[in-house]
């Protein structure tokens, strides 16, 4: 028998093999998914915290004459190169998802393009990366690289949540009612947190930790914009307040109620953080806790949204 012949069955025999309904497996690599795109946050911070942004001076390569980094380079192309890694490693993870969820591309297509949207982001953060060393860590590309990373936690989030069929066409979790104001709020507490996050990007850009000594900022007033950043953020903080007011009011349990109690606490987390980093001069440790906090904040709001968008109304 020839290979093109033997090659269908082989591929049928593995297509047999897979589940052909949202099994454990599934649910665990959207969560890795989502857990992948917040360490990759973290470590992108670490690069440009650690003035590592040009550990790795080139790009595809690590250096002219080499794709991984070598011993001149030292802690910073280790740093540089590790956060390079990693998107290889949520490559595979978004490829194991894909090839689980085969089966059911029709019959969870909801699933199947978050997955292949996850995947086809890799080697869109990889050329943004790359134009970053190019630019010589451009303070505006740096803060695209992050926003798509951000959007990038928003479809883990979503992924998640239709994994475990709490939100979508398919969901299977019955939702208490909410007020007819929630769905609403919700929806602009997620706006706001995604413009709170943009600003953040542009005080960043006018900041002091540039990703290397040399590197340009934006020329923007820091001060004045770190004061328009806060705006955004006292509406998402106001907006999680009247959310937990809805909660308790209406004696609402179930994954509503965790999904706000969990945005409030990340929210007064990440304004603490705030507040802390802008009178102790910006340390760079906050600052990377800053972005871990945004992080969350953008998922924990997406959670909020998503689960008010499907939940009936009282």
């Amino acid at each position: 028998m020839s290979t093109a012949s033997r090659t269908p069955r082989i591929v049928s025999g593995i297509t047999s093999r897979l589940p052909v309904r949202v099994d454990k497996t599934v649910r665990r690599l959207a969560v890795l998914s989502l857990i992948g795109q917040i360490v990759l946050v973290v470590t992108g911070g670490a690069v440009r915290l650690t003035a590592s942004g040009l550990g790795c001076p080139t790009w595809p390569r690590c250096t002219e004459g080499s794709l991984a980094t070598t011993p001149e380079m030292g802690i910073h192309g280790i740093i540089e190169f590790g956060n390079r890694l990693l998107t290889f490693a949520l490559a595979a993870v978004a490829v194991m998802m894909l090839v689980y969820l085969w089966n059911l591309r029709k019959e969870r297509r909801d699933l199947f393009l978050l997955a292949l949207g996850l995947l086809a982001s890799i080697p869109a953060q990889a050329v943004i990366g790359g134009i970053t060393v190019l630019t010589q860590l451009n303070p505006w590309v740096v803060g695209l690289h992050f926003l798509v990373s951000m959007a990038l936690v928003v479809l883990a989030t979503l992924l998640v949540n239709r994994a475990y069929d709490r939100t979508g066409k398919a969901r299977t979790v019955q939702l208490p009612a909410l007020p007819g104001v929630a769905r609403p709020v919700m929806t602009a507490v997620a706006v706001l947190s995604a413009v709170a996050v943009c600003l953040g990007v542009v005080v960043t850009g006018a900041g002091p930790h540039a990703g290397d000594a040399n590197a340009a900022r934006n020329d923007l007033d820091w001060d004045l914009f770190a004061h328009i950043h806060a705006v955004p953020a006292y509406l998402v903080t106001a907006g999680a307040l009247f959310a937990v007011f809805l909660v308790v009011r209406g004696r609402i349990q179930g994954p509503f109620r965790s999904a706000v109690f969990m945005l409030l606490g990340v929210t007064v987390l990440q304004a603490a953080i705030g507040f802390t980093q802008y009178y102790n001069g910006i340390p760079a440790l906050l600052v990377g806790a800053h972005m871990l906090a945004a992080a969350l904040l953008m998922s924990a709001a997406t959670n909020a949204a998503d689960l008010a968008r499907y939940s009936p109304v009282d």
